[in-house]
């Protein structure tokens, strides 16, 4: 149920569970930043926002850039595309020990005012990588002592995973003794000495094969700045209107893919999250094609969560539980959009799934804190597609059986604790992190106005 292999994710979950809102110093000065991003400063509901969301998706976010080698262009979705290559550049792909030589064009954002003074940073985004692409995201920080990050790669992604592109991967020891990258994570080291991230810059390298003309587009770029409180426990929320809401998403198990593809995190067992991707792709009506599923052994059932698995696994994490990965791949379908935040309290989830819009929550713990499950987990993605009438969670859970037990109740108390918390004991009482309200929210293009409401209401624009 593991939603990364274990050595990796403890390894992180050591560093959120020392970043997470330890109070800090005074921040260093922001004067002449970027204005702060929706849902940072303040809640919607009142009181102090510990999350900010920034992201780069209209003409006017990608015209205020530094374009070098790529044009923004404002017909249908606004995006930055590859248009005059601006040199070469040599790559060797870790994976494969195969170097190849790609144009290369790029697009730097300006200097952003983090929104909250931060712990972390996850970067997510939406990109078009036709054969013979791929895209280099990197994250460049201010600190509040006043003093730079180097620029760290937080991904190197293509759709494809054939011979004509690198493998899409993380990048594995990135540190500057100020601040360390995690697989999809940037994390302060030490946030009791009162150092945060005030600000930041987002770089976007698009690469295609020599004189190839492919033109590799990004649509949406995100950055989530956090400084969730350092908590054992999360105040109890109460259920909000409308009551007895559930959305029909459909159910697929991950354990039916036991053993299979284990080249992919050692199989179906450890596909939690592109399962859950799978569903909430389905659920806006999108599925691979015919075509993308010829490779899948015939005999598999559910063949689109093995091509899910496929196409959202590191190489570097040896995983599929990269969360930015699974986003992107969410966008690889017709007119889909997919963004990586955290969202602060239960009822944010209740407003989303009352709009229509079905979530992915990661969250951690051991059997006891979570009725019903039947496993403990250090870590472990599920949908949210519902609440009873009482309030209580309905779960599409891939850790079961088959699909027709996949639909889960789980007590409210219970689980907003265990995925809002940054802080847990495991079974031998060893302290551990938590994940602090970690989601995945896939989007279309065109939502409805009140879907519209609803995702401005958590940051997202």
């Amino acid at each position: 149920m593991n939603s990364r292999p274990a050595t990796r994710r403890t390894v992180l979950a050591a560093a959120v569970a020392t970043a997470a809102g330890v109070a800090a110093g005074q921040p260093a000065s922001a004067a002449g930043l970027g204005a702060g991003s929706a849902g940072g400063g303040t809640r919607a509901g009142g009181g102090a926002s510990h999350v900010s969301l920034h992201t780069w998706h209209r003409y006017r976010d990608w015209a205020e850039g530094k374009a070098e080698g790529v044009r923004a262009v404002n017909s249908g979705r606004p995006r930055i595309v590859f248009e005059t290559p601006q040199g070469t550049t040599e790559y060797k792909d870790p994976h494969t020990d195969k170097t190849e030589t790609w144009e290369y064009a790029t697009w730097t954002s300006p200097l952003r005012k983090a929104g909250v003074a931060a712990g972390e940073i996850i970067t997510s985004w939406n990109a078009h990588t036709p054969a013979g692409t791929w895209v280099r995201i990197e994250l460049k920080c201010l600190y509040s002592d006043g003093t730079k990050s180097p620029w760290y790669t937080m991904g190197i992604w293509t759709a494809g995973d054939g011979e004509d592109v690198p493998r899409r991967t993380s990048v594995d020891d990135q540190s500057d003794d100020k601040s360390s990258v995690w697989t999809d994570t940037l994390a302060i080291d030490d946030l009791a000495g009162g150092l945060r991230v005030i600000a930041y810059q987002v770089r976007l390298t698009l690469y295609r094969a020599l004189a190839g003309g492919a033109e590799p587009a990004v649509w949406r770029l995100s950055a989530m700045s956090s400084d969730v409180p350092d908590r054992f426990d999360v105040p109890a929320s109460e259920p909000s209107l409308p009551r007895g809401v559930e959305l029909e998403v459909p159910r697929y198990s991950q354990e039916i893919h036991k053993g299979q593809y284990p080249e992919y995190d050692g199989g179906g067992e450890a596909w939690c999250s592109p399962t859950s991707s799978q569903m909430i792709i389905e659920y806006w009506g999108r599925k691979p094609s015919a075509e993308d599923l010829e490779w899948v052994d015939p005999s598999y059932a559910d063949p689109q969560v093995c091509h899910a698995a496929r196409h959202a696994f590191d190489y570097q994490y040896e995983g599929c539980g990269n969360w930015p990965f699974n986003a992107a791949y969410a966008a690889t379908y017709r007119d889909m959009e997919g963004v990586v935040t955290r969202l602060e309290s239960l009822t944010d989830a209740e407003r989303l799934v009352a709009a229509g819009i079905p979530l992915i929550t990661s969250q951690s713990f051991i059997e006891s804190e979570l009725d019903g499950a039947g496993y403990g987990t250090a870590g472990h993605l599920m949908t949210v597609v519902g609440f009873t009438d009482d309030g209580d969670v309905i779960a599409n859970d891939p850790a079961s059986d088959d699909n027709d037990a996949v639909r889960r109740v789980y007590k409210r108390r219970q689980w907003e604790n265990i995925w809002l918390r940054t802080k847990r004991k495991d079974a031998d009482g060893k302290v551990k992190s938590g994940t602090g309200g970690v989601c995945y929210l896939y989007f279309p293009t065109d939502p409805t106005s009140a879907q519209r409401r609803v995702l401005r209401s958590v940051g997202i624009g």
